[in-house]
Parts: C-alpha cells; structure tokens; sequence
C-alpha cells in the first residue's frame, strides 16, 4: 500500500540501497473485498496487505478495495479465476453450489469451539478444500474465520425457538446452510452481508443473520430491536489469487503471501474473539434488546436443524464431504 514512486526508487539506485526495488519490478495485486472498513476483519485484511508488502520488501503493492468497490461479492472468485483481479476475499457461503464442501463449517453448532477453529489453518481438512479451491481456478492464500458466534435480529421479539421461525423471511446463505431454517419453517433469502440493512429497512426480509460483530459494523440496530447470540455457525472469509499470478512471483515475493496468509490466520481469530466479546454490549447500548440462548435452547435448534443441515450437504458433497468430515474430525 505504500508506493515506491520513480524518484524514489532512482534514489535508491543511487544510494545502492537493495533493500529496495523499482517501480517496474513491483508486482500489483489488487485484492477485492465486501466488507465495510469498521469490520474486524477488514482491519486484518489491510494488516494483511501491509504484512505481504514489508515482507516483499516493496515487491508486492497490495491494493485492497472494500465495501464492493472493485467487484461485487457474487463477482469476486469468477473474477480471480479469469485474472481480471489479482486478488479476493469471500465468506465460504459464497461458493454456494460451485464448492457445496465450503459449507462444512455451517453445520448448526457442529464447529464452533476454539480449539477447531485455532487447528484449521494447515491442517489436512484446510488442505483438502485447497485442493478443491485450485479447481475452481483460484489458490487459496490465508483462511480468516469472522466469527464463531451468529446473530440473529428481529422486530417485536426474539426469534428463540425453533417455533419461532415459522414463516418469517430471514437472511439465508444459501441452499445447504439455509436447510435448517426451511426445516423449522423459515423462508430463507440468500445475500451477501452488504444488502442486508437495505432488506431489513424496506421488509424485504423480516430477520437478519450475520456475525455477531456483522450486526454492530453494519449497524443493524438501525432497523431491528431484538437479537438472539448463539453459537450457530463458524464462518471464514477466505482469500485467494489467481494461480497464474501466483506461479508468475518470484520465489521471495511467494513466501511473503504465503508467511502474511499464516500470521493472519492468528491475527483473525484473535480480531474476532475480542470483537465478540465485546458486540453484545454495544448493541444493548444501541437500544436491542439482547437475548443469549442457553445450552437448553440451543440443543432445540439443533435437534431440528442438525438433520436437515446433514442431508443436504450429505447430498450437494457426496463421498468429498465424508472425507472432509472425517479429517474435521480428526482434529
């Protein structure tokens, strides 16, 4: 993000200063995003990129769009496959039926301690869907998890039990993750996180869903009173390149992205366990009324969403989903 202009670099040929390299040898990588500045994890993005260049030495300039600036959400993984961008991030719904597999996360309180989410990164089960990612026509460069515990606003009360979602219109992620809400009777509405505000303030949906640090940065007490915390979901946003531009780096310029993709993986789950932490306050200042599910209610979502979740990723992944579960559950 800091640019070596030409006189810059022309001083530092004349000082013989190798620390430093030109501005026709500088690699661009542009790196696409959804996610509003005030997010989490778009502060661990922009230390990302910052961490890629110092450990280039100014070989790579990392120029990170949010918000939906350079390409829309839905747009960022053809985009990077085609190369007309460098670089994206998305949320593993994303992939929708293009990767069923990336919703293994999605699983209702199925992966949701710390412990799993600390292991993911270099793990066997991270290096399958890698594998799987590079088939798609983009190459997997760091894994940051958003959020291990899931919000789920509402207007006039809280949505509880699975009763409670009978006929409301709620935010979905898509067809496997959504199996559990259409099971309990809910209609839900797939969408990336940034339209989600506009829906709930015009009623095109009556409850969101999101991260619980999500309902803060994208101000979802604005449009909403009431917000359940649950440890529903595990979901990561994931950056990836295209694997032609990645080949074409040079062998200290690669070891930048893939040491900075490392680091981040840490810098993520630590962003997002202390702005968890932290969302409920903030949103009971705000004016929601904040309700905590218990173990109790809990265990009454799953025991209605839990099945309905495992047969439709059972069906979208086949025996790819069995091993992914089985290297889950190894470790």
């Amino acid at each position: 993000m800091k640019l070596i202009t030409g006189i810059m670099a022309g001083l530092a040929l004349i000082l013989g200063n190798t620390g430093l390299v030109s501005a026709a040898d500088t690699t661009v990588m542009r790196c696409s995003h959804q996610l509003p500045p005030a997010h989490h994890i778009a502060k661990v993005i922009d230390r990302w990129a910052a961490e890629i260049e110092t450990l280039s030495n100014g070989g790579i300039d990392v120029q990170v769009f949010g918000t939906n600036s350079l390409v829309g959400a839905k747009q960022n993984a053809t985009s990077v496959a085609k190369g007309d961008i460098e670089c994206a991030f998305s949320i593993n719904p994303q992939w929708g039926k293009t990767l069923p597999l990336m919703n293994v996360t999605l699983g209702p309180f199925a992966v949701s301690s710390l412990e799993a989410l600390q292991k993911w990164d270099g793990s066997e089960a991270a290096g399958f869907l890698e594998e799987k990612l590079l088939t798609k026509g983009v190459r997997n460069v760091t894994w940051m998890f958003t959020t291990r515990s899931t919000a789920i606003t509402s207007n006039g009360g809280p949505l509880i039990a699975p009763g409670d979602f009978d006929g409301v219109k709620i935010r979905g992620l898509g067809p496997v993750p959504d199996a559990g809400f259409v099971a309990m009777g809910a209609a839900p509405s797939a969408m990336s996180g940034s339209k989600v505000y506009q829906a709930l303030s015009t009623g095109v949906i009556d409850a969101g869903l999101t991260d619980i640090s999500a309902a803060v940065s994208r101000k979802y007490f604005e449009v909403q009173d009431h917000v359940t915390i649950l440890p529903l979901f595990s979901i990561y946003f994931h950056g990836y390149v295209n694997p032609k531009w990645y080949d074409g780096l040079s062998a200290a310029n690669k070891s930048a992205v893939d040491e900075a993709g490392h680091k981040a993986a840490v810098w993520a789950i630590e962003a997002s366990e202390a702005s968890a932490a932290e969302a409920p306050a903030k949103l009971s200042e705000a004016g929601m009324a904040v309700h905590i599910a218990t173990d109790a209610e809990s265990a009454a979502l799953q025991a209605v969403m839990g099945p309905a979740f495992d047969k439709a990723f059972g069906d979208a992944s086949g025996e790819d989903g069995k091993k992914l579960l089985d290297l889950i559950s190894k470790m």
